[in-house]
């Protein structure tokens, strides 16, 4: 975990230091778009530097011809007012504004504007030097001036930069994140296949490199138990075979024998009865195994399946079922002619469990149907019965109950439905959906679907 974290932390520095940038290239953006206002408010051209300049150049009598160069760059009008508010001399003076003024019409403008003109004064020994600024140049406060085109350019300057900002964030939580899932996403993927008991291999180089090699260890470990469990299963189920064979054998000869009393007979064909039941448990126990760790080969071929349950239920009747029991199939005209590339061997043996299943838990009897419809994307092998069904409870402890597979206790009664798990194997080994629809005596319906191939 500690590569784990070098790598996360990486990414937070990573994302302060694009912050500190980001305040940076903000810091320049401003510079550069308020340097030439900031120059001209507080420069050489700002109106304290043109006071000083001016007033420094004009007598009662007249202005030097270089500041009334430096006025009219500027586009500023000047006027010079003596003690009785009576005009000097006036540089480019607009036509609205006056050329004398009273003591009460100086108090005012000094503090503001001439006729809408944003006006700045300059107290000297002959007079009052009065420069005024075109109308939309400045803002006046009583103590301050502010530049008009600064307030103006400031709430878009920061909208925008603000809305840059926001993508620029947006734009790195992103790519970060695209990152971060791509080098990640193969760890998580590895991981939930392991959750599913399958081996995986990763190769990852980098920060993350140690945490594929601790996987792939997990991943080993985990491969090699489920081999040795599944060879375990498989030779328990290969050193069973022999002797129970034989006491099929012999349970099979007392049953036929007729030097045995009748109670002995019977006792015989219960117990051979039982072999065969233990048998056929031992042989689904080993293809489940086989199944779940993918140790099964598929011998896939193109199968009509409506021949094949066909000839399926005519095996069935052929060995011979209780006549408590009946068998229907049931062919949709777009299903007859579906084929599917399956191991029909395995398949049969799913719908012959589902059968059997119908028929154990039906001591009674019932009516069992056999039901094969297509659509323009799949096809399904139903299984039903009118039968006792399944009770909620019931339903939901095989749900919740974990199979020999995964239960680690060591009550027997917690491994059971062997033989719904082993259709539900064959159907996902062949890349279907097993799903079961019970309605409380109402019977048991349970539906293999599968992809469509093809149809003859």
């Amino acid at each position: 975990m500690r590569s784990f974290g070098s790598y996360i932390s990486k990414y937070l520095v990573s994302f302060a230091a694009f912050i500190l940038i980001l305040l940076f290239l903000n810091a320049v953006v401003f510079g550069l778009t308020f340097y030439k206002i900031v120059t001209e408010d507080y420069g050489d051209s700002s109106p304290q530097s043109m006071l000083e300049m001016t007033a420094a150049a004009a007598t009662p009598e007249q202005l030097s011809d270089d500041a009334v160069q430096k006025l009219r760059q500027n586009y500023i009008w000047a006027i010079y007012l003596n003690a009785d508010g009576q005009c000097y001399w006036s540089v480019d003076l607009p036509d609205d504004v006056p050329e004398s003024y009273t003591i009460q019409d100086v108090a005012l403008f000094s503090k503001g504007y001439i006729e809408n003109y944003p006006v700045f004064v300059w107290n000297t020994d002959d007079g009052l030097l009065v420069l005024g600024y075109p109308t939309d140049s400045y803002t006046k406060l009583t103590s301050n001036y502010y530049s008009i085109a600064a307030l103006r350019r400031l709430p878009l300057f920061v909208v925008g930069m603000l809305g840059l900002d926001v993508l620029c964030l947006f734009l790195a939580y992103y790519f970060s994140k695209r990152r971060i899932i791509h080098n990640t996403e193969p760890i998580v993927s590895a991981v939930e296949t392991l959750a599913d008991g399958k081996p995986v291999s990763l190769q990852i180089h980098g920060e993350l490199s140690e945490i594929a090699s601790s996987v792939n260890k997990a991943s080993s470990i985990l491969n090699r138990q489920n081999e040795a469990r599944a060879n375990w299963i498989s030779g328990v189920s290969h050193d069973i075979r022999t002797p129970l064979s034989m006491i099929m054998g012999y349970a099979g000869r007392i049953a036929e024998s007729e030097t045995a009393t009748n109670d002995i007979r019977r006792q015989a064909e219960i117990v051979h009865r039982q072999s065969i039941e233990i048998k056929e448990l031992v042989q689904d126990l080993n293809l489940v195994s086989q199944l779940e760790y993918e140790m099964q080969p598929l011998h896939k071929k193109l199968v009509r399946l409506s021949k094949m349950l066909r000839t399926y239920t005519a095996n069935l009747l052929n060995t011979g079922i209780p006549d408590i029991y009946t068998i229907g199939i049931e062919t949709t005209s777009d299903a007859e002619s579906a084929i599917l590339k399956c191991d029909d061997r395995l398949l049969s043996r799913a719908i012959n469990n589902l059968v059997q299943n119908s028929m154990k838990h039906n001591p009674n009897g019932c009516h069992i149907q056999l039901i094969l419809r297509s659509s323009d994307r799949e096809v399904s092998i139903i299984v039903a019965d009118d039968g006792v069904g399944l009770s909620p409870e019931k339903r939901e402890e095989l749900a919740k109950r974990p199979h020999y597979m995964q239960s680690t206790d060591e009550r027997l009664d917690l491994r059971h439905g062997l033989g719904l798990i082993l259709a539900s194997k064959i159907v996902e080994a062949h890349g279907g959906r097993f799903e079961i629809d019970n309605q409380i005596e109402t019977g048991f319906r349970a539906t293999m679907s599968f992809d469509l191939i093809e149809r003859t």
